[in-house]
């Protein structure tokens, strides 16, 4: 938990950053993906350097893998050049959470923890 508030409360503002603030702003967007997929990585840095049992950190890997891989799309959104294709990016990140968001209730399961207050 002590790693997974700050990085989704990060992950919320840069995103919802991308989805409303920024809207009509492509340099302000690109800034807040940029941020996120550092978020991402950051978090799973940190997740790794954690002491987990055997069968949670096997699931810890599998949304690290699922996690660098959505951390590389919001890369790659953040070249967006235009407002109409970085908004063709927007299905492929929604996407990319969801491999990400089941290994964190399985994660969460497996500690006793309370499920994600968002999802």
């Amino acid at each position: 938990m002590a790693i997974a508030r700050p990085a989704n409360r990060r992950l919320d503002t840069d995103l919802e950053g991308v989805e409303h603030r920024d809207h009509g702003h492509l340099a302000a967007a690109e800034a807040d993906l940029r941020d996120a997929a550092a978020t991402e990585r950051m978090f799973d840095r940190q997740l790794l350097a954690m002491t987990l049992p055997p069968a949670t950190e096997a699931v810890a890997r599998m949304l690290v893998t699922a996690n660098e891989a959505r951390a590389r799309l919001t890369e790659q959104a953040a070249t967006s050049t235009s407002l109409r294709q970085l908004r063709r990016y927007e299905r492929r990140l929604d996407a990319a959470n969801a491999p990400v968001e089941e290994a964190v209730r399985v994660i969460r399961s497996q500690l006793g923890l309370p499920p994600p207050e968002t999802s």
